[in-house]
């Protein structure tokens, strides 16, 4: 028993890829020969060969079929793997032959949506299509395999069928083949992906292994075993996994919603008494980002201290550096915002916080420009003109950064971007994302996709900005889309936005937990991708291992470990 493959089995199907490489692993068993023990009395695969060989030029002989050029013998070096004794090694080219011609051959646009004839192309669907035109009808005598050259899928078709669109091969397989082994045999080549480019090519340079007409028989009856048990186990991780997701968002909406001290506590104390199993599921990661955030906003991730100044001593201050811009003639007066009304408030807040609009603590709040003349005055160096590709809620990405000449960006005054800046994105899909521009950064430029928001004071700035990408904030921002493909934010309606503003020194307390537990959420992904590796890892050395156990132990250790994940 091959202690690799017995030790890991179950930590290798947590991998996401578990089942799919676990089928990987089952072809290679099966092509090498180590699924199904070998029958001594089984006539060896040569023996076939050479009455196949024999009629074949009998048929010639008798001018029944063309002599064509013989393929040359598979050389010791091209075999990837030894073969039990009784197997061949064959071509692919000498291992099928083609059914049918162009005329049996439907263009796309002739695709029915029902019809009396199913048309096979290159596409995932089994059926891409229908037709009632019988001239193209290809009759078959035994199953053949479909191949995508482009796409390189395979299919077995053990039905008359109509050729789709440019691209279909059709392999019938050859007399010394199982059509079903020949198809699990094709699946198991590892073939370049050359993109939309041809593969047939690439196929037919690839042997492959000939084992015995009755083993292939016994190898394929054992693969579909083990494959229904892969169905079931696949069946069975979803269903866990949509468990733990829902049992998870179950928590956290009674988390969030709780409206005692005591109930908060009890669904928080669930939370960590099914910490481990909950994160197994990356999704639940995400969603526990997102619940951090939520906390925050709603005055329930830190304690509030009563000796803390309130918000609305915050407020007066901003309110005071407001009228000393507005004297100095640094910023205009603008018209004073309504005042958030009850119904706008989603959630109650802690006393000493307060309701403010987004607008109330901004200075400046507009969307970017675009230069005259757009992409064409972009330049190699130069200023940076940020886009809404550079926008991330972590921070800058750079990479594509465009940058535009000085002048230009003398001429745009009223978009530059200083340290400290919110810049959040107003239109397309990346809408609602948002970051800090840094201090002491080079100079900048922002795109009409990109709002810059500068506030009063920069002592709120990094809580503000965990706000904007908190689901509250991100709620009104999709709410609050305008134009006809609703994919812009008015500016007039993101200063009307309201925000819960806590003390100032609860919100240097909620910044520093929220970046301790985000920082933990990263580590619980980490961790995640970690043990995906890993399971990735053994099952790739599962595969590539050659194994030199009893094909009947290690078909035992595959059974056994699949009914006891089943059950």
């Amino acid at each position: 028993m091959n202690p690799l493959l017995q030790t890991h089995f179950d930590t290798a199907l947590e991998h996401p890829n578990g089942i799919k490489k676990l089928r990987e692993l089952i072809l290679t068993l099966a092509m090498q020969g180590k699924l199904v023990e070998q029958d001594p009395n089984d006539p060896p695969t040569s023996e076939l060969l050479q009455e196949i060989q024999a009629e074949k030029a009998r048929l010639v002989e008798e001018g029944k079929i063309k002599k064509s050029e013989a393929l040359p013998p598979v050389k010791e070096e091209e075999k990837p793997f030894v073969i039990p004794k009784g197997w061949e090694w064959v071509n692919v080219p000498d291992s099928f032959y083609s059914v049918g011609t162009k005329s049996n051959q439907i263009a796309n646009s002739d695709y029915l949506d029902q019809g009396k004839y199913p048309i096979v192309d290159q596409g995932k669907s089994l059926i891409g299509g229908y037709s009632d035109d019988e001239s193209k009808l290809i009759k078959i005598e035994r199953p053949i395999i479909i191949f995508g050259d482009h796409t390189k899928n395979l299919k077995y078709i053990d039905f008359d069928f109509i050729i789709g669109a440019d691209g279909v091969k059709t392999l019938c397989p050859k007399r010394f083949f199982e059509p079903r082994f020949f198809y699990h045999s094709l699946k198991s080549l590892d073939l370049n992906d050359r993109g939309y480019a041809r593969h047939f090519k690439v196929l037919n340079s690839k042997i492959l292994p000939l084992p015995p007409l009755a083993e292939q028989k016994r190898i394929v009856e054992k693969i579909d075993e083990l494959f229904a048990l892969c169905d079931e186990l696949e069946r069975l991780k979803l269903s866990k996994d949509a468990k733990r997701k829902d049992l998870h968002q179950s928590v956290l909406t009674q988390i969030l919603e709780a409206d005692s001290h005591a109930d908060f506590q009890r669904h928080f104390q669930f939370l960590n008494n099914h910490f481990q199993e909950l994160y197994r599921v990356k999704e639940n990661v995400k969603e526990l980002r997102k619940a951090v955030l939520q906390l925050a906003v709603m005055g329930k991730l830190v304690p509030q201290d009563p000796n803390d100044q309130p918000a609305s001593e915050l407020l007066k201050e901003i309110q005071a550096e407001q009228a000393r811009l507005v004297a100095e003639g640094k910023i205009k007066k603008s018209e004073a915002l309504p005042p958030v009304k009850e119904e706008e408030k989603p959630f109650a807040i802690p006393k000493g916080w307060e309701w403010v609009r987004l607008g109330e603590v901004l200075q400046k709040y507009g969307a970017g420009s675009t230069p005259l003349g757009g992409k064409s005055v972009y330049t190699s160096d130069g200023i940076m003109f940020l886009r809404s590709q550079n926008v991330w809620n972590d921070g800058l990405y750079l990479d594509d950064v465009a940058r535009i000449a000085k002048v230009i960006h003398e001429k745009m005054k009223g978009t530059k971007v200083i340290g400290n800046d919110i810049l959040l994105n107003i239109t397309g899909a990346s809408i609602g994302r948002s970051t800090i521009f840094p201090l002491n950064f080079e100079e900048a430029n922002v795109s009409q996709h990109v709002a810059i928001l500068r506030t009063f004071t920069p002592s709120i700035v990094v809580y503000l900005h965990k706000l904007i990408i908190s689901d509250f904030f991100q709620n009104l921002v999709f709410k609050e889309q305008v134009g006809v493909s609703r994919e812009g934010l008015s500016m007039a309606k993101l200063s009307k936005f309201p925000i819960s503003l806590p003390p100032l020194a609860e919100q240097k307390r909620i910044v520093e937990k929220v970046d301790q537990l985000l920082a933990l959420c990263d580590e619980l992904e980490k961790g995640l991708e970690k043990a995906e590796e890993k399971g990735g890892e053994i099952l790739e050395g599962i595969v590539r291992v050659k194994f030199k156990t009893h094909p009947k132990s290690l078909n035992s250790v595959i059974v056994t470990s699949l009914r006891q994940d089943l059950l």
